[in-house]
């Protein structure tokens, strides 16, 4: 039985594919070890979204051959996909797999084994099929990731996604209910919607049955399927938030109110100069229809400081846009140039350290505003979905999620477990009664 290990980078699409790939290994009769020990075969999921990104995934694919020299090197996903020839040239890579070839990755490993060592890197721009790839368990034991689609039209001009991921590609309706049907038998209950960019889900179907989706569809459907007690969405486009959107979101039973929106700058010249096809108005629009919808609705965003050409009015237009939000979470990034991206290549680049002050400033909003969000809980009944346990304090806690991803924790108390169900991935309710540390609120049982 030959051993397999594995590193994930990047986002949750990558982490969805990573399970995919381990359940196909895993059937296939490889045994799964940690990255660390020495193995037969290293599989590192690349990512590609920032040139520290490209860095790390070099760093662990020479780890990975460090470890075991004899080792066979898989090198899999974006890094691969947007800088081929670099990877090829690594002496630590022995395979190269890009997108939109993973689900053939047990095939690929038995062919190289065999002596048979084949090209698997495609053109992902000129492709129309989606990859269609499924788990039936996930590294997680409470919630599963769901990739829906695959690629970008947007072409953000900081952004080297679209290059890496190809375009937009859904996947069908039918296989997503049916992943999702298997899931939840198995005892899955939290769902989340997940792609590189889930607002377009559907634009490219046109024919058959899958002619008239859309996103709203898709989770309209997900929502009456038996087992599924929570469905939260990833990342939006804020134009994708209408009145009829946000009104028939609020009637489904089993939606979250936490909304990713992305704004990365609340100063529509900055916008503009992003190619991010939404002005602040319509941004904060849509946060009001949510809002509108949604009795206290977890809004979330992105937010990128010091990029090309900000100027420090520019940047003061942000730090008032966010501060009128009131956003639940912020995260928050210095603008870090992409090789091969316009924006790369823009004229006025902010210095290091005037990105730090503008960072630190927008932080400092973060930390008031996420704070304020978690205390209007308190005194309050909250359900939340028990995901782990955890030493706080030196006091044993059951940590999971509300609906609106609100960190909370319930004292798992010496033999009343078994007798209360407080167990791993169950749903209970209970009483805020304060915060147990910055992050998270403690709960009583009701």
């Amino acid at each position: 039985m030959k051993t397999v290990a594995y590193h994930n980078l990047g986002c949750k699409v990558n982490s969805y594919e990573m399970d995919a790939m381990l359940g196909t290994l895993r059937q296939k009769g490889y045994q799964i070890v940690p990255f660390e020990e020495k193995a037969d075969i290293y599989i590192v999921n690349t990512c590609t979204v920032t040139n520290i990104a490209d860095r790390k995934s070099r760093q662990m694919l020479h780890k990975a051959k460090k470890t075991n020299p004899e080792g066979i090197v898989v090198a899999v996903g974006c890094y691969v996909q947007s800088d081929t020839q670099a990877v090829e040239a690594d002496s630590a890579v022995d395979i190269l797999i890009g997108n939109n070839r993973k689900k053939d990755l047990a095939a690929i490993l038995e062919n190289y084994l065999d002596g048979v060592k084949q090209e698997s890197v495609i053109d992902i721009n000129h492709t129309l099929e989606y990859e269609e790839m499924r788990l039936t368990s996930t590294e997680e034991h409470t919630r599963a990731y769901i990739k829906i689609q695959d690629g970008c039209n947007q072409f953000c001009t900081y952004c080297m996604i679209p290059y890496a991921r190809g375009r937009v590609r859904s996947r069908s309706k039918a296989a997503v209910l049916e992943e999702i049907r298997g899931l939840a038998a198995a005892g899955y209950k939290e769902f989340v919607l997940t792609g590189i960019h889930i607002s377009s889900y559907g634009i490219d179907f046109k024919e058959g049955e899958n002619q008239r989706e859309n996103l709203l569809t898709l989770v309209q459907a997900i929502d009456t399927i038996e087992g599924v007690k929570r469905i939260r969405l990833g990342s939006l486009e804020p134009r994708i938030v209408t009145e009829a959107f946000a009104k028939s979101l609020s009637e489904l039973q089993h939606i979250c109110p936490h909304f990713h929106l992305s704004l990365q700058s609340g100063c529509d010249t900055v916008l503009k100069r992003m190619n991010r096809h939404y002005t602040s108005e319509e941004y904060l629009k849509g946060v009001a229809l949510l809002r509108e919808a949604f009795e206290h609705p977890a809004i979330t965003t992105d937010v990128i400081a010091g990029f090309p050409g900000e100027t420090q009015q520019e940047f003061e237009l942000t730090r008032q846009f966010v501060k009128t939000v009131q956003f639940y979470e912020m995260h928050i990034f210095k603008y870090s140039k992409r090789k091969g991206t316009k924006a790369a290549v823009m004229p006025d680049q902010i210095p290091e350290e005037t990105k730090a002050e503008r960072s630190a400033a927008l932080q400092e909003i973060e930390t008031k505003d996420s704070k304020d969000f978690r205390a209007f809980y308190i005194g309050k009944d909250v359900e939340t979905l028990l995901e782990e346990k955890k030493e706080i304090g030196g006091r044993t806690y059951w940590v999971g999620h509300t609906k609106e991803y609100v960190k909370t924790a319930l004292e798992a108390l010496p033999g009343e477990d078994a007798a209360k169900g407080v167990l791993q991935n169950s749903l209970v309710t209970g009483r805020i009664t304060g915060f147990l540390e910055d992050e998270i609120l403690l709960m009583e049982l009701c």
